[in-house]
Parts: structure tokens; C-alpha cells; sequence
């Protein structure tokens, strides 16, 4: 007994600088951000006029549905390319296999301000390709705007699929050979397998994947503020303006915006998950 205590008392302590990690840097900022939420701009007296002002704001009520809609589209988008490139990758050696998946999550970390300024530099109004493909008569960028919704879009896209590759492809390697064997002595055909058996297996990777991406792309702050600043009206741009700007420094409702982002995300986790219990329901 007095061996099994001190195992006890051992694993605490190995435990305890981890858990004073995450009070200190992930709930204590979670705390606090709830609290300023309910304070007015005074920071004293206590009030709900930050989330009133919130909801009865057109411009903070945009922002909310921008980034909710940009989310969406870059993670529904990310899922489905990711999906054919996971597939591909099982085409190849196993050697080859761990070399794209070592590329892809290298990929996956570039995001942020060095993504955006490289953008810049090949699809900017002055970029490279855009100059090349303009003198070489070619109208290929001709009605593209890299500072628009669409640049946005496709920047996100960018740094959503290498993240959402690694997330799917482990569950083709649960997609064993027997079953497309055991399919096609039945007389079903390569879509019918997929259709009936590959798809539903990969379901689940795929609902959590999304749920993934989604809140990525909601979070995402250095890459949209770098390409297009504030010309786009984004929630974490406007997060980022209350709490940092020298014009409008508004703590207090910056913090109820950052509460209404991670209610977000957290209603997504929930929706995922009550999906993915339904999904793996139907599947028994």
C-alpha cells in the first residue's frame, strides 16, 4: 500500500508542472477573457452592453458571418482535395508514402505572414506570375484579385489541405484489400466499394476533419491580416483591433468578441461529435 501511494504521489508530481501549464496558459487567459467580457468599457461595472453592442452591430454581426462562411468554404473545399491526394499517396512505396507525408506536414507549419508575403510576390498586382503571364499575353490574372474574398479563399485553402492530408490519410491504411477483394468476388464494381464500404469507413476521419479545419480557419489571424489587412471584415481581425489598436482600444469588447469566436468553435466540436456518435451508430 505504501508503495502504490508513493507511485501515486510521484505521478502528481510529474503531473503538476503540466497542469500549472495549462491553467496558466490556456484557462487563465479563457478566464479572464469571459470576465473582461462582462465588464463595461470602464472596466468596473459590471454589465451586458458588450454583447448588446455586439448583436445589434451590422459591422461586428458581418465579421462573424464572414469568417463563419470563409471557414466553412476553405474546410469543405481542403476536405475534398485532401481526400484524392490521401488516396493517391497509398498508390505509392511505402518509402515514397513517409517522404509526401514528411513534405505535407512541413507544408502544413507554413502559414501565417511568410504564406501571405509569398503570395504576394507570385500573385500580386506586381507578382511574378502575374507580370510573366501579362507579358506573355496570357489573361490567366487578368480578373483575379489576390486582395479580394477569393484571394483569401485561396490562400486558406493553401495551408488547410496539408493539415487535412495528415488527418485522412491514416484512415486508408484502415481500408484493408480483403474487402475490395471480397466486393469484387461479389460482382461490385470500384465506385459500389466506395460508395457502399470506402466512404463510410473514412466518414468519421473526415466529419472530425472538418470539425478541425473548421476551427483552424476561424482562429486564422496572421495570414488574413498580412494579405488584406482591414479591407476584409473578419472576426479575428476585429478581435485583434480592439485589443491591440491605438484608435479603437476596446478591451472589454474585444474580449466578448474572442467569447462569442470560442463558443464557435466549441458549438462545432459539439455538432461534430454528435455527428461522428450517429455516424459510428449507423455503421454497427
Amino acid at each position: 500500500m505504501q508503495k502504490i501511494k508513493k507511485h501515486k504521489i510521484y505521478l502528481l508530481a510529474l503531473l503538476l508542472p503540466f497542469v500549472l501549464f495549462v491553467i496558466g496558459f490556456e484557462l487563465g487567459p479563457m478566464i479572464a477573457m469571459i470576465k473582461n467580457g462582462f465588464y463595461a468599457d470602464d472596466g468596473i461595472h459590471l454589465t451586458l452592453n458588450q454583447y448588446i453592442t455586439i448583436f445589434k452591430s451590422k459591422f461586428y454581426l458581418q465579421a462573424i458571418k464572414n469568417s463563419i462562411v470563409i471557414s466553412i468554404v476553405s474546410a469543405v473545399i481542403s476536405i475534398l482535395i485532401a481526400v484524392v491526394t490521401a488516396y493517391s499517396f497509398t498508390k505509392f512505396s511505402r518509402k515514397i508514402q513517409n517522404r509526401l507525408l514528411m513534405i505535407a506536414n512541413v507544408t502544413s507549419n507554413f502559414e501565417g505572414i511568410p504564406l501571405s508575403f509569398s503570395y504576394i510576390i507570385l500573385l500580386g498586382n506586381n507578382g511574378l506570375f502575374t507580370l510573366l503571364f501579362a507579358k506573355l499575353g496570357w489573361n490567366i490574372f487578368a480578373d483575379f484579385n489576390l486582395y479580394s474574398w477569393t484571394g483569401l479563399i485561396l490562400v486558406y485553402i493553401y495551408f488547410q489541405i496539408p493539415l487535412a492530408i495528415l488527418l485522412i490519410y491514416p484512415s486508408f491504411q484502415g481500408i484493408k484489400q480483403q474487402w475490395k477483394e471480397a466486393s469484387a468476388l461479389l460482382g461490385g464494381s470500384t465506385i459500389s466499394f466506395w460508395l457502399r464500404i470506402g466512404i463510410p469507413v473514412l466518414l468519421p476521419s473526415i466529419v472530425g476533419t472538418f470539425s478541425i479545419l473548421f476551427a483552424n480557419a476561424m482562429g486564422a489571424y496572421a495570414t488574413a491580416y498580412a494579405l488584406v489587412g482591414s479591407n476584409y471584415n473578419l472576426l479575428s481581425l476585429q478581435i485583434a483591433s480592439l485589443v491591440s489598436s491605438d484608435v479603437t482600444l476596446k478591451p472589454q469588447l474585444g474580449s466578448a468578441l474572442g467569447v462569442l469566436l470560442a463558443t464557435t468553435m466549441i458549438g462545432a466540436m459539439w455538432i461534430n461529435e454528435r455527428m461522428m456518435r450517429r455516424i459510428r451508430r449507423d455503421l454497427r
